[in-house]
């Protein structure tokens, strides 16, 4: 194998997979866009890759509940072949509608394998979309796209973004299991409700792992802000080295260079 090859999954609804390609490009990948479809009709075509990305978007239009059918077709067409590429040592990464995914085909969504799902998103506390950029603290020391103490700045739109817990022992055994990946805060570190929290999320979650690390779902939008000149404020920006976003795939594309290459 001589190089990276990532995966972005499309479906009807799904808006953001061009501009996830680009990053991943941007951090060294060989990156395709398939739909979903594909992959049904020849499961097959998962062996080709090492990162498989779920976009940001409205799949399926939301109906039923935000990413509830896209998750529905995993589940019924591809949850053994999903759940091979994640035991062989390959990376998933949902984000916004695809963290949405991950938690409703219970990847992210529970804590055991076996069993009901017992996390879910649900709708902001305000009550209408957030579409504003917010102020992300890590706080996994097992998740392998993050980098530990470094505090992130990205951008949220969602209508659909509290992480809730079927129960206090469940969200107990996130916290003890370290699959909190990231915190909503202010530009200082600290916590806060809204607007710091945009959607009341539990503990100000804002990403959760697998118990892998391999595994994540993200609500804010990483692949809109992959160059500095994205930030709505980059003009005044002290370093233009490289922008937040790019973080997590870079992470990921060093990932597989350390373990597949």
């Amino acid at each position: 194998m001589t190089q990276i090859n990532a995966l972005v999954l499309r479906a009807a609804g799904i808006n953001c997979d061009v501009e996830t390609q680009h990053a991943l490009q941007l951090a060294g990948a060989e990156a395709q866009r398939i739909h979903v479809n594909r992959i049904i009709g020849n499961p097959d075509l998962l062996d080709g890759f090492q990162i498989l990305v779920i976009p940001g978007g409205f799949s399926y239009g939301d109906d039923v509940a935000a990413g509830k059918i896209l998750a529905n077709q995993i589940i019924h067409h591809l949850a053994d072949r999903l759940r091979e590429f994640i035991e062989s040592g390959k990376i998933v990464l949902g984000i916004c509608n695809g963290f949405q995914v991950l938690v409703k085909t219970g990847i992210l969504g529970k804590i055991e394998p076996a069993g009901k799902q017992q996390i879910t998103i649900t709708y902001n506390d305000s009550g209408k979309f957030e579409d504003r950029w917010v102020y992300l603290e890590p706080s996994s020391e097992k998740c392998i796209f993050i980098e530990q103490g470094r505090r992130i700045y990205l951008p949220i739109a969602h209508g659909e973004g509290k992480v809730v817990f079927e129960n206090e022992g469940v969200f107990e055994k996130v916290k003890a299991d370290d699959r909190i990946v990231f915190r909503y805060v202010d530009e200082d570190g600290n916590f806060g409700p809204f607007p710091v929290n945009p959607n009341g999320s539990t503990d100000s979650i804002a990403g959760l792992c697998d118990s892998t690390g391999r595994v994540m779902g993200l609500m804010p939008h990483p692949e809109r802000f992959v160059r500095f000149t994205q930030h709505p404020h980059w003009t005044r920006l002290g370093d233009k080295s490289r922008a937040d976003g790019r973080t997590i795939f870079d992470n990921a594309v060093k990932y597989v260079k350390q373990n597949f290459l």
